[in-house]
């Protein structure tokens, strides 16, 4: 959960507030809050209110996008903050194609993972 700066403002394009995740999910925003302790989740402080708000493309089918919790922790190990990591995670890879967070969209878990402990080397 760090501040936001220009380069990601630049590459995200949709957020969601943890109540709009809570609402979506059908729990309290307490649970959304502990996501994000467990690292299920990624958020940044954005917008009017420097409110916590994590990318609309970590929610797929009103559930977090399978895999991106263990994308995390691989980051994590591989020493990137937060912001770096949401850097990487929507900054297109001509390998994958498309971007980490896409490929993870679509199921495709174990590129993007390869392509993270790579990064850790």
């Amino acid at each position: 959960m760090s501040e936001t700066d220009t380069p990601i403002e630049k590459l995200i394009d949709a957020w969601l507030t943890l109540p709009d995740i809570a609402e979506m999910f059908g729990v309290e925003v307490t649970r959304v809050r502990q996501l994000l302790k467990e690292r299920q989740l990624l958020a940044v402080r954005r917008g009017e209110n420097n409110s916590l708000q994590v990318p609309a493309a970590f929610i797929q089918n009103n559930a977090t996008v399978k895999g991106l919790a263990g994308t995390i922790t691989v980051l994590t190990d591989a020493g990137f903050s937060d912001t770096e990591m949401l850097e990487w995670l929507f900054t297109a890879d001509d390998s994958l194609p498309g971007t980490p967070v896409e490929a993870l969209r679509g199921n495709r878990k174990t590129e993007v993972r390869r392509r993270a402990q790579a990064l850790a080397v």
